[in-house]
């Protein structure tokens, strides 16, 4: 597919979307959320891509925030549904992808950056990122789950720091409070990507979809995470990926499994 504000490529079982905005320092406009739906929907659906790797291109910024001047004459209704929609469309659906996906941080992620990033199912930063959550100094909350998952992640006493304060927190700061696994340089960060790709593509992607669900039941109001967990197990052996990998383990062999 031709997009105007992001690129998508595959290659090895890794496909990359990269947000193609470097003018607006990569910002999420309605256009550019509904092109990242529209990318992680047909990577998601390709049997070939085992891991999405989502990135800004340039090397200032992953995604700057939202483009304010979208939104600066909304009213209640009107801002009620942006918010909505984006989770809908882009946020909720990127947490919930069966397909792993793997933000690579290159840069400042505030606001919506931030709230994309977090809903990757980890994160890698280089060494000059930044990220935060500046909505309040415009009178606004975050409103792509921000408020959610950034406590999740950092505990309630930091996440509400950050918003409070709209401040910003450098790449090795948010790796000790465990919003982001590694932090390498601008040139390892890509490459360290597709490293943890590599070491994901090895195993099950059919068990790792339902493992992807497990984790995320912990964190949803109203479902007990345990009996999820017990769902997906006794389904995986329903599987030819459980048929092929437990076969392979007793033959003392590397299993080739079948995929999604």
């Amino acid at each position: 597919m031709n997009y105007e504000n992001i690129l998508s490529t595959s290659q090895n079982g890794i496909t990359t979307i990269t947000i193609n905005r470097p003018s607006k320092l990569n910002a999420l406009n309605k256009a550019t959320i509904e092109e990242l739906h529209d990318a992680f929907k047909a990577a998601n659906n390709d049997k070939e891509t085992k891991v999405v790797i989502i990135t800004g291109s340039g090397e200032k910024a992953f995604v700057a925030g939202a483009d304010i001047s979208e939104f600066a004459n909304f009213n209640i209704e009107n801002g009620g549904k942006l918010a909505a929609k984006g989770q809908e469309l882009l946020f909720d659906f990127v947490e919930n992808l069966s397909t792993p996906v793997i933000a690579a941080v290159n840069g400042f992620a505030l606001g919506g950056g931030l709230e994309l990033a977090m809903a990757a199912h980890f994160r890698v930063a280089s060494d000059n990122a930044k990220m935060g959550l500046p909505e309040v100094s415009l009178g606004v909350i975050p409103g792509y789950g921000g408020t959610q998952r950034l406590p999740q992640l950092v505990g309630k006493g930091r996440a509400m720091e950050l918003v409070m304060t709209a401040g910003m927190i450098d790449a090795n700061t948010a790796k000790d409070y465990g919003l982001v696994n590694h932090v390498v340089s601008q040139e390892e960060l890509i490459p360290l990507a597709e490293k943890i790709a590599s070491k994901i593509m090895r195993n099950s992607s059919v068990a790792i979809s339902k493992a992807i669900k497990a984790v995320n039941a912990n964190y949803k109001d109203g479902v007990n995470g345990f009996e999820t967990e017990i769902e997906q197990f006794g389904n995986c052996f329903g599987t030819e990926d459980f048929k092929e990998g437990t076969t392979a383990f007793l033959e003392k062999r590397k299993a080739d499994f079948p995929g999604k």
